[in-house]
């Protein structure tokens, strides 16, 4: 009998993720997956396993999980409060979550969506080659207390390890290369858009993410003439009320707003996880600089699992224990402490 995951409790948007459905644009269907694919990555370092498996991706809460045998876990993404059975658990780490014991995810400490990753991954239904939910295409549903998912097949790997992720939690400086419409804005106006601090909004979701900014909104020449056309998560849309809005991995695949620029791939996770209020600047970059950014990117995913590294050091396998101080004083064992 497989081994599974039950879900006791679960917070409201929580939904199954991996790494998406490529190819199906022209379909009318957008790639969808982790709204933060990068959290993949590191839990697929963390498990040595591949980043396809799926993982349970929580948006702002967690829940109360179960496991049917003993079974590492591993949390990435945006940082929430942890336990198993009353006991804290570190983020960006593996643990073993051992059968019958109960893991609790509160809420987000930082970032939004949070990530839990078990050996093997989560073996659901795979539907036109994923198992993501793609809620705006109506592909799977926001997962719901009293559901058991079976388990894959492990290759055991080792608790207690962890990666230091890079700083994607709190917004900051977003690349970007000019887009279709780039050219239908004034110099003035790029150049506002690129010297304005915004704020993310409060409204967003898979779909997209709304930047809020102080005085007037942006705009484009010619708008009416824009006609639908093909659009792609990381394109920055100046809305009716002239405030930008950034698609992300569930946006629509055709629409008539101008663009004022595209998010690079690699800085979309900055975007998805930023907070509401969090200060986000935009920068434009070449296309050939982006093409470059993007190469290093994915050499970074590669070495993802070389920087790996214990929790807690074992002396066995410290090459130069020798060299530590491992005692700051000595004592006797026979003089009195107290006389000089």
């Amino acid at each position: 009998m497989k081994p599974k995951v039950i879900i006791h409790n679960i917070g409201p948007a929580t939904t199954l993720q991996d790494m998406g459905r490529p190819g199906y644009l022209a379909y009318g269907l957008t790639r969808g997956g982790a709204a933060d694919p990068l959290a993949l990555h590191e839990a697929a370092a963390l498990l040595g396993q591949s980043p396809d498996c799926a993982a349970f991706e929580m948006v702002g809460t967690g829940g109360s999980f179960e496991m049917t045998q003993d079974t590492i876990i591993a949390l990435t993404g945006a940082v929430m409060d942890a336990k198993i059975d009353g006991v804290g658990l570190t983020w960006n780490a593996t643990h073993v979550l051992p059968a019958g014991a109960r893991l609790i995810i509160g809420g987000t400490r930082a970032g939004n969506y949070g990530y839990l990753s078990v050996a093997g991954g989560v073996d659901a239904p795979a539907f036109m080659g994923a198992r993501a939910t793609h809620l705006n295409a109506g592909i799977g549903t926001t997962l719901s207390a009293g559901a058991a998912l079976p388990l894959g097949q492990s290759a055991k790997p080792e608790p207690g390890n962890t990666l230091l992720p890079d700083n994607r939690l709190s917004g900051g400086i977003v690349r970007i290369v000019p887009s279709m419409q780039t050219d239908q804005f004034s110099e003035d106006t790029r150049n506002r858009f690129v010297t304005t601090t915004f704020q993310r909004d409060p409204r967003a979701n898979r779909m997209g993410v709304r930047m809020d900014q102080p005085g007037e909104g942006f705009s484009a020449a010619d708008t009416l003439s824009i006609v639908s056309e093909v659009i792609v998560p990381g394109d920055i849309q100046i809305t009716g009320d002239g405030a930008p809005f950034v698609l992300m991995c569930e946006c629509q695949t055709t629409g008539g707003y101008p663009r004022i620029g595209t998010v690079i791939p690699s800085d979309l996770p900055k975007i998805a996880q930023a907070p509401a209020g969090a200060e986000i600047r935009f920068q434009f970059v070449t296309r050939d600089e982006a093409v470059d950014i993007e190469r290093r990117a994915r050499v970074d995913l590669k070495k993802l699992a070389q920087r790996v590294h214990p929790l807690i050091r074992d002396p066995h396998k410290i090459q130069d224990l020798l060299s530590y101080q491992l005692i700051s004083g000595a004592i006797s064992a026979s003089a009195d402490p107290f006389v000089s």
